[in-house]
């Protein structure tokens, strides 16, 4: 695989992650694809935003805050506005998820030309043991999603989304919450002419004790966005500019319509 070095835009999300937050941040510094780290605030009432103050300035980390609590959509929305580096992925903010995939990520967009590229959790890679009801939930909504997508995923519900920069920043989004999640992969089933991938990765999941936030209503609201998305939206609506426009300008071959 070819040079790699400073490619990447990091977008974290951050609502109460003092205890983790500067770990992650540690981990990330020494990560030689990173090119920036965008941090947005969710309204944290910990000490997460004095603790990420402490990196930033220091090097290519920038911290956004949120006027209050938006929610996960609404903070990622924003990076991917920000988002400057040729590829933009989106991490969390408690390392469930491992830098040490970048690689692998990276992998499909440098050697084969995709578009898009999702870490999947279901593929093989190690992981942690913990709720099978939360398995069965993300298997039925990933099924869902595939159903009326048409798309076949085994994870849309991963945080590992990467993303070359000019298509992420194409798409208009309005989810808030969770429901992001769909949403992106709703509307790249739209897009036609992208190149998806899916690799396996790892994943070291926590427990609500250790400040695991998602919930079963995330899981009812994941169903409700899945037929918003894919039915009652009109596509012509989700993205900024035609395809042909955006592959034209970045060198990509776009197939005739």
């Amino acid at each position: 695989m070819e040079n790699i070095n400073k490619i990447l835009t990091i977008i974290i999300p951050v609502y109460n992650e003092e205890n983790t937050i500067c770990n992650v941040l540690d981990k990330l510094k020494t990560r030689k694809e990173i090119a920036e780290i965008i941090l947005i605030d969710d309204g944290s009432t910990d000490n997460s935003v004095d603790l990420i103050n402490r990196y930033v300035n220091k090097s290519n980390i920038r911290l956004l805050k949120q006027p209050y609590n938006m929610g996960k959509g609404a903070a990622i929305t924003r990076g991917f506005k920000e988002a400057g580096a040729p590829f933009v992925l989106i991490q969390d903010a408690d390392l469930e998820y491992s830098p040490e995939d970048y690689p692998v990520l990276l992998k499909p967009v440098i050697d084969h030309d995709a578009d898009v590229v999702y870490g999947s959790r279901f593929q093989g890679g190690p992981g942690r043991v913990l709720y099978y009801k939360h398995h069965l939930g993300n298997k039925f909504i990933t099924f869902l999603s595939n159903l009326f997508s048409d798309l076949n995923f085994t994870d849309v519900e991963t945080c590992y989304k990467l993303f070359r920069r000019e298509i992420i920043q194409n798409i208009n989004f309005e989810s808030k919450r969770f429901g992001i999640e769909i949403e992106i992969t709703a509307k790249l089933a739209k897009a036609e002419g992208l190149k998806i991938y899916e690799v396996p990765i790892s994943y070291h999941g926590r427990t609500y004790s250790e400040g695991k936030k998602i919930t079963w209503k995330d899981g009812v609201s994941a169903l409700y966005h899945i037929i918003k998305f894919n039915f009652f939206k009109d596509p012509k609506g989700y993205f900024k500019r035609p395809w042909r426009d955006v592959f034209s300008e970045n060198e990509r071959w776009y197939p005739d319509a």
